[in-house]
């Protein structure tokens, strides 16, 4: 069989969301488990950074008191880390362990379709672990424009980003012990110095621009924490385009990488 281009357009129809359906109902039977750490971890880390590290920090970051400028980087993290854990290790254990992909793909649905499903899926865990945290933070009183809103219907696209980055590991992975790479690689270093806790500006000027420029998780916090903020400056949409095409590009890719694995 012709393996397919890395860049071919997905063949999909509306059958897509019949996989996020499946994800969904598995998700409703797990819903204690799936809501708690949400819910749990953004108090934790306001707990032990926001307001115990703030405490030692006497200037405010950006015209804003410590503990906010975390609790704006701890919705982008959730993006990030719902969406590209949902289809790394989630999806890979569906995909080889549990062959689930083999059994839909037995049915009208095809390898495009079940994996736009799973990126999709995964999208939808960011903006229910985003909305949760939206609110944690909120119940802090660290949130003081409307505009915040606008976090969760932003955090499906974020979501979609880091899905189909999550999906190219994936389909790359031979063994799910691999995954530990990009997740100690690429996850834990964007986790730590993408504006989430210290600005950027404290940083050298190249790394500045290379962050800027190429690392995804900046991006989505420079969005959200705008939005919190409520200072949605024009700059915000550089970030929104390169979010846009960006996604676009890695999704297109996970489809094709995915479908080299399962079908040639």
């Amino acid at each position: 069989m012709k393996r397919p281009g890395l860049f071919a357009m997905p063949n999909v129809s509306r059958r897509t969301w019949e996989v996020w359906k499946r994800n969904r109902d598995v998700f409703v039977k797990t819903i204690k488990v799936n809501f708690i750490p949400p819910m749990i971890e953004p108090i934790l880390y306001l707990a032990a950074m926001g307001f115990g590290l703030g405490m030692l920090i006497d200037q405010e970051i950006e015209g804003h008191p410590y503990s906010e400028f975390i609790a704006t980087a701890l919705i982008a993290i959730t993006i990030m880390n719902s969406s590209f854990f949902e289809c790394t290790y989630a999806s890979f254990v569906r995909m080889y362990y549990q062959k689930t992909f083999d059994a839909i793909v037995a049915t009208p649905l095809n390898v495009d379709e079940v994996i736009t499903g799973e990126i999709l899926w995964g999208a939808t865990r960011s903006t229910i672990s985003a909305t949760i945290v939206l609110g944690v933070i909120a119940a802090f009183g660290l949130v003081h424009s409307f505009l915040a809103l606008l976090i969760i219907p932003f955090s499906f696209l974020g979501g979609l980003l880091f899905a189909s980055i999550g999906m190219c590991f994936t389909a790359i992975t031979p063994r799910i012990d691999n995954l530990n790479y990009p997740t100690s690689l690429f996850i834990t270093p964007m986790f730590l110095v993408s504006n989430t806790f210290f600005p950027l500006t404290y940083l050298p000027s190249g790394v500045q621009t290379f962050a800027n420029a190429a690392v995804p998780l900046v991006q989505v916090v420079d969005i959200t924490r705008g939005m919190t903020y409520g200072t949605m400056e024009m700059s915000l949409l550089l970030n929104l385009a390169w979010i846009l095409v960006v996604t676009f590009v890695v999704f297109v890719l996970s489809v094709n990488l995915m479908k080299r694995r399962l079908i040639t």
